[in-house]
């Protein structure tokens, strides 16, 4: 992973900061950052005095496009990925777009097409796809451990204002409708993971909404019945009021039940034949509250492979487009 061009990261919020020091960690590379913030610090860079000479910082993308990046890491708001993401993109560009994708689907079909023209590898970030426990789902669910999967439940409860309690929650872009905001698009991930795991959905009715005294003016609350092509039911739950911060996931068979919840962290098996729960083994698992991080540093290194290789990603822009396109008609469900 090391390269004498840097990376570029566009825009450097909360995430843009954990990529930038993931980046300084697991590569020798330079990184750039376009941003035009006033308030970055010595203090927001892993081992400063070791690795300032990597960091450069432009307000101007045109400079920063100047200095050749190997791939750009797009972090800026929801609502700026696409412009972002067309304008490096026409530069030859490889691209990591933070999820979601964008906000709505335009101008996708336009970076679809700049992206197939270029030949250029194109991630959307995903990194629960790289939690041990949802790999290990997947894994079991490949290998029909319950039989035909005939229903499913997805729930993720957290409480917006404890996401970054140092900042003012309801001035972030979660929380605000023109930059993107809202819990249907910015908690992606369960939506994400239950497309990658069982297929694309066939029709979506849902009710979400701000339903909860945050202070926000987007959806703070998801609630969806989602039938996908192949008949599996989905019940998905998203929210921003919930303390502690939870997430389940429960999968019903013809043969059995898997079940995985956050707080205890373990995946049970119950056999309807044996009508016993087991536990089942996840190598090296982490509980979210201890080491989260690391399935950033997976997922980027994953990105930086499939550039090294000029491989296809994990989440590819086709995929990520199925998903956003599902988010979407939650959100177009609910307003019908």
């Amino acid at each position: 992973m090391i390269s004498s061009r840097p990376f570029l990261i566009v825009g450097f919020g909360s995430i843009g900061k954990r990529h930038a020091n993931n980046l300084l960690t697991i590569t020798k590379s330079p990184i750039i950052i376009f941003s035009k913030r006033k308030d970055i610090r010595s203090t927001d860079f892993v081992n400063y005095q070791l690795n300032k000479n990597r960091i450069t910082i432009f307000s101007d993308l045109d400079k920063c496009i100047e200095e050749n990046p190997l791939s750009a890491l797009i972090t800026n708001e929801t609502s700026l990925h696409v412009e972002s993401a067309l304008r490096l993109a026409k530069k030859r560009i490889d691209l990591f777009i933070e999820k979601p994708l964008s906000h709505s689907l335009k101008n996708i079909v336009k970076l679809q097409s700049i992206v197939k023209k270029n030949n250029l590898v194109v991630m959307v970030g995903c990194n629960y796809r790289f939690y041990p426990p949802i790999r290990k789902m997947k894994e079991l669910i490949d290998k029909k451990i319950v039989g035909r999967i005939i229903s499913v439940q997805s729930e993720n409860g957290s409480f917006l204002p404890d996401w970054h309690p140092y900042e003012d929650y309801s001035k972030g872009y979660a929380a605000t409708r023109n930059l993107g905001g809202g819990v249907t698009l910015t908690q992606i991930h369960e939506l994400d993971y239950l497309i990658w795991m069982f297929g694309n959905p066939k029709t979506i009715k849902s009710i979400s909404g701000k339903f909860s005294d945050l202070k926000v003016n987007v959806d703070d609350l998801s609630a969806s019945i989602i039938k996908l092509q192949n008949n599996i039911v989905v019940e998905l739950h998203l929210d921003y009021f919930s303390r502690p911060s939870y997430k389940r996931l429960k999968i019903r068979g013809n043969r059995g039940i898997l079940y995985w919840d956050s707080l205890q962290n373990e995946i049970m098996l119950y056999p309807y034949q044996k009508q016993k729960w087991t536990k089942i083994i996840i190598n090296d698992n982490y509980k979210l509250t201890d080491n989260v991080n690391q399935m950033y540093v997976e997922e980027l290194s994953h990105f930086i492979e499939c550039v090294q290789k000029r491989r296809k990603p994990l989440n590819s822009i086709d995929e990520s487009i199925k998903v956003l396109s599902a988010a979407l008609a939650i959100k177009h469900s609910s307003m019908n």
